[in-house]
């Protein structure tokens, strides 16, 4: 049975929701990298297994993600990843042992992936749906969720509030959210895949797929490390600290909101690749010059030109795959690996070097996205 106009429309807004909630939710983590840090006296390297813990715990969903969302449907995946995400991020800072952060930390690579294939699954279909590109959009609110997330936090740390208060009013706020989009989103949305299990994906899929993975660390980089960054290399206050990453999203949330119109008149190819050759270059200057201001800046361009590297890979994967909902996951999935796996990347580096040098891999991955995105994206449209 197809559902009617006025359901597609509030389902429309539901998914737009919880893309709003998982930015308010990743945004509310990365935050408080520095205070998990202290909270914990762990040193880069310490930090880095911690957040590698939530790259295991993603890996392992996501050989399982296309095959969890077929069966339970996005609806229902993305409230029980939904909700087991927002519990971890209460959970951050409720112990003084290592071991329990590291498995917080497993759960919480759990939640986050599943809730985002899912997320990602329920928006394509919509866009195929709609037969016109929406993508941006949706991504535009997960941005905006990170800005309004950052800025919420900077403000509290500004006035002193607890992490771990914070953390706690956020899962809650962000769970009750969760189960209200979930309410009215449609129940026979599925990244429908009847293959057993997982399967490595191929040709052009997986070109996309690492492409996606590359634009992603930049934005795990972003979540985990910008806030460090701007304290310990910048020597910046808390609060001041904390605008790394609302500046961060605020641009990715403007580019987003108008990259559909961008990409109705701009092709893929030449789009992705202006976007992260601006990252690359913004990147690189924020790392050269060193300036807390400049850094602001700069991190508000690598936002700028990363905002639409992943809509724009994921509307293409909807276009290949003879299923848009399993090309979408396909993508994400690999995408996601490059989330998770970024940071912990980036930390180890700073252990042994330092974070600047860490970082600077972020404009090494946007170079090679701006070479390699005509071959992708050509085919793709075709």
């Amino acid at each position: 049975m197809t559902p009617d106009p006025i359901a597609v429309a509030r389902a429309t807004w539901a998914v737009r929701l919880q893309f709003f909630v998982a930015g308010v939710l990743f945004a509310s983590f990365g935050v408080h990298v520095p205070t998990i840090k202290q909270h914990y006296a762990l040193g880069e390297q310490a930090l880095a297994i911690a957040m590698l813990a939530a790259g295991v715990g993603a890996v392992a969903t996501l050989t399982q993600a296309g095959r969890w969302v077929g069966r339970l449907g996005a609806r229902r995946a993305a409230l029980l990843s939904g909700g087991a995400t927002a519990l971890c991020l209460a959970l951050l800072l409720s112990s003084q042992a290592y071991a329990g952060l590291v498995a917080v930390m497993v759960v919480f690579g759990i939640g986050t992936s599943l809730f985002d294939v899912s997320i990602n699954a329920a928006a394509g279909e919509l866009e195929q749906r709609a037969g016109r590109s929406l993508m941006s959009g949706f991504h535009g609110m997960f941005s905006l969720g990170g800005m309004v997330g950052a800025g919420l936090g900077s403000v509290l740390l500004s006035h002193e509030v607890g992490g771990a208060a914070h953390l706690v009013a956020m899962a809650v706020l962000g769970a009750a959210a969760i189960g209200a989009a979930g309410a009215v989103m449609l129940r026979t949305i599925a990244g429908s895949d009847d293959k057993g299990g997982f399967e490595l994906p191929r040709g052009l899929l997986a070109l996309l797929g690492v492409l996606g993975a590359l634009g992603l660390i930049a934005e795990g980089a972003m979540y985990d490390w910008s806030v460090l960054y701007m304290k310990q290399e910048l020597a910046s206050g808390a609060s001041f600290a904390a605008l790394a990453y609302a500046s961060f999203s605020a641009a990715m949330a403007a580019a987003r909101f108008a990259g559909d119109w961008v990409r109705e008149r701009v092709s893929p190819a030449v789009l992705m690749s202006g976007s992260a050759a601006l990252a690359a270059a913004a990147m690189a200057a924020v790392l050269l010059i060193g300036h807390p201001v400049v850094a602001l800046v700069g991190f508000a361009l690598v936002g700028l030109g990363f905002a639409n590297v992943v809509p724009v890979l994921f509307s293409a994967a909807a276009k290949v795959d003879a299923n848009p909902a399993h090309g979408i996951a396909v993508v994400a999935s690999v995408g996601y690996l490059g989330m998770m796996a970024g940071p912990p990347l980036i930390g180890i580096i700073a252990e042994h070097a330092s974070l600047t040098l860490g970082l600077a891999t972020v404009s090494l991955f946007a170079g090679i996205l701006a070479a390699a995105a005509p071959r992708a994206l050509r085919p793709a449209a075709a």
